[in-house]
């Protein structure tokens, strides 16, 4: 990996190359997103089958669109005990941890009649997207349906691409069926969008749409923001480890790695205040790719967005780091829980040395579907907030009113809403 001193011109030069991987510069695939967004639109199901066969290979219908209680069972009898075994020990984390974030509606009383509050509801049916191919990983199942199934969402849709064979990845089945998703449609890509989207004949329409997919799903999903809610633009991958001179070079490359392998585009970044660790790094780095069955993608990933930044100070490192706002933080000091105080800016900031990045991808309990290309500095991870609506709750007695009846006409008539004062006025005529 390159090695560089931290300055402010190589900080402005790795943020600006990291910003060429947002989905925002995606535009010239923007044109053939909206066709497909309008065919749906205007065709339904046939353009959703249309699509499916163009893109996937596949022939679906009405009849086989939707997977079955008995594909459900055929993909348990192919997918190894002990791997659901293991799911459904991920579930109970992610359950419990989610549990914990449960938002409750509130009132507040006065005596004067007053009543103030908040109406927290869940929302009633949201889709979720499953990738497919070699990108279906049954973790992001988990974690993109649970919260919503914490909240109390009434229905659960997931859309997932089909294989040539017309039937879904079984693990992902598997993962659907243990976390809770109500129905399973075998279509993917931005015609699955489109379907949760504006509802088809097959596919019901969805109040917002969650999960991570390709360029055309990204943009699909920033096209139909305002029709549904979606959770985000998803980036590629990153990580970005901060690091002193007590950290295992070992350790620190092998959980760079964990992030390169992702795609091409994945950026793995450390930032040290020590240049004997980052040569041994680097060195370590080169020694684990020769290894890795993904070392190609890796390499390409490395030497695109991969960088080694060596500060003066460890105030140095903590700044680049809230600059980058990385979607996974690895903080590996002498002492990390006083590092982790000073960071504004990580999807999920994992503390020392055996807190590896894919315990939150897998089995600790956090969400792994995170903010990615700096969004980290004002989007959250998905979480149940995601899942809930909130309505603001006003009731007034009329002896409460009457006490403030003319501020709000004053106020009214200020902004020259006569309506809205008359509104008022007309409760106290004589």
């Amino acid at each position: 990996m390159r090695i560089e001193k931290l300055n402010e011109n190589t900080k402005k030069n790795l943020l600006d190359d990291l910003l060429k991987r947002s989905p925002n510069n995606y535009g010239k695939f923007e044109a053939s997103v909206q066709k497909i967004l309008n065919a749906v639109k205007e065709k339904g199901d046939e353009a959703v089958f249309d699509y499916t066969e163009k893109f996937d290979g596949v022939r679906l219908d009405a009849e086989n669109l939707l997977v079955t209680e008995e594909e459900i069972a055929e993909a348990y009898e192919q997918v190894d005990d002990e791997l659901i075994a293991i799911i459904r020990k991920a579930l109970v984390n992610i359950r419990d941890y989610h549990q914990k974030q449960m938002q409750y509606s509130w009132f507040d009383s006065k005596p004067d009649g007053t009543i103030l509050g908040q109406k927290v509801t869940a929302l009633q049916r949201v889709g979720v997207y499953v990738p497919g191919g070699k990108a279906a990983y049954p973790s992001s199942v988990l974690m993109n349906i649970m919260p919503a199934k914490v909240a109390g969402v009434d229905e659960i849709i997931m859309v997932t691409p089909p294989g040539k064979d017309g039937k879904v990845t079984p693990t992902t089945l598997v993962a659907a069926k243990e976390a809770g998703a109500d129905k399973v449609y075998k279509v993917g890509g931005a015609q699955a969008i489109a379907a949760l989207a504006y509802g088809t004949e097959s596919i019901p329409k969805v109040d917002k749409i969650v999960g991570p997919g390709n360029i055309y799903v990204a943009l699909a999903k920033k096209a139909v923001y305002g029709f549904v809610s979606i959770d985000s633009i998803a980036g590629p991958s990153e990580i970005l480890v901060l690091a002193d001179e007590t950290a295992n070079p070992r350790f620190v490359a092998a959980d760079l790695l964990s992030q390169a392998e992702h795609d091409e585009m994945a950026s793995a970044i450390l930032v040290t205040t020590s240049m004997e660790l980052a040569e041994k790094v680097s060195a370590q780095t080169d020694a684990f790719v020769k290894e890795l069955s993904r070392g190609e993608i890796i390499q390409k990933s490395l030497d695109n967005y991969g960088h080694i930044l060596v500060a003066e100070t460890m105030e140095d490192a903590i700044d680049a780091a809230n600059s980058i706002a990385s979607e996974h933080l690895e903080i590996v000091t002498a002492n990390p829980f006083e590092v982790m105080t000073k960071i504004r800016n990580a999807g999920a900031i994992f503390i020392g040395e055996y807190s590896s990045e894919p315990l939150g991808d897998y089995f600790a309990g956090p969400n792994h579907v995170l903010p990615t290309n700096g969004t980290a500095k004002f989007f959250s991870p998905l979480s149940v907030d995601d899942f809930i609506k909130k309505s603001s709750i006003i009731s007034y007695s009329r002896n409460a009113l009457e006490k403030i009846h003319t501020d709000i006409e004053k106020f009214a008539e200020a902004e020259h809403l006569t309506a809205h004062a008359n509104s008022i006025k007309v409760r106290f005529e004589k």
